[in-house]
């Protein structure tokens, strides 16, 4: 496997205001591109924002990884960060991201190459003083993150709690 991203970061994240759209999906009947197109046309309705960067979250059932089936279904969020919840657009939804330990990727390559995730829960995780948390992950796509192109660029937050 080709290295394209560095060792983790550990951060304590502050509690954040997400505004966005949501979908159930699942790995084998992904939807993602789907929440993607409805959303992208929208998000300069959303009051508030923080920055340009946008949240890709997912929600997963308590037993998602114990008993891992790409058919098990979960929540994927297309949003934005926000100062607050006033003026939210019609059909879009909140959510407030709780605080927390992440280990933070910075990953480099193709949204469609999944080694990177293969990597941190077959092999980092396994041999890092933490275990996973019942949080929400998240990928904070900024200005240099460019979907399915070689040289994009994102940030990967994945919840760690200590052994």
């Amino acid at each position: 496997m080709q290295k394209n991203f560095s060792s983790p970061r550990i951060e304590t994240l502050t509690e954040k205001k997400l505004v966005g759209s949501r979908l159930s999906l699942s790995l084998t009947n992904n939807r993602t591109a789907e929440l993607w197109r409805a959303f992208m046309p929208r998000r300069d309705e959303v009051a508030h924002a923080l920055s340009r960067d946008l949240i890709s979250m997912q929600l997963y059932p308590a037993s998602y990884f114990a008993q891992f089936d790409p058919a098990t279904s979960f929540e994927k969020w297309a949003a934005v960060e926000v100062s607050d919840f006033a003026g939210v657009p019609a059909g879009m939804e909140t959510f407030v991201l709780p605080g927390g330990r992440y280990a933070v990727f910075d990953y480099r390559g193709s949204s469609r190459d999944t080694s990177i995730f293969q990597y941190i829960f077959t092999q980092w995780l396994p041999s890092s003083g933490y275990v996973l948390d019942e949080r929400p992950h998240f990928e904070v796509l900024g200005e240099k993150y460019k979907n399915d192109d070689l040289d994009s660029e994102e940030e990967i937050w994945i919840p760690v709690r200590s052994k």
